[in-house]
């Protein structure tokens, strides 16, 4: 069974960076596309940014510059780097992954989420 378990969510002032974490476990063959998403109190989920395979990345223009998101293939795991954060990226973030795994084929798979809060 696949499973998506992230860490780095803390508290952080205004200005400061922070490092999210996302790794997945099980047996898998192939990841298409690894993402991170957020959901801030009252709002629905948003993409923050999108990595594929092919090492096309995409971002949110209210991340753009601040945000990058890398993998490191070998352990299955994406990363968020977050600098010049700003109390308006105040959020529960969640990793996912669009992969390939023994017994399930290919599916797309959600972090459990972890909360980061930007203090002014």
């Amino acid at each position: 069974q696949v499973q998506l378990v992230e860490s780095g969510g803390v508290l952080v002032q205004s200005g400061g960076s922070l490092r999210l974490s996302c790794a997945a476990s099980g047996i898998i063959f192939s990841i298409y596309v690894m993402g991170w998403y957020r959901q801030a109190p009252g709002k629905q989920r948003e993409l923050v940014a999108t990595l594929t395979s092919g090492d096309s990345a995409n971002y949110a223009d209210s991340v753009k510059g601040r945000f990058t998101i890398s993998r490191d293939n070998a352990k299955n795991t994406v990363y968020l780097q977050m600098n010049s954060l700003k109390p308006e990226d105040t959020a529960v973030y969640y990793c996912n992954m669009d992969l390939r795994s023994l017994g399930n084929g290919r599916k797309s798979y959600w972090g459990q989420g972890t909360q980061v809060t930007v203090s002014s």
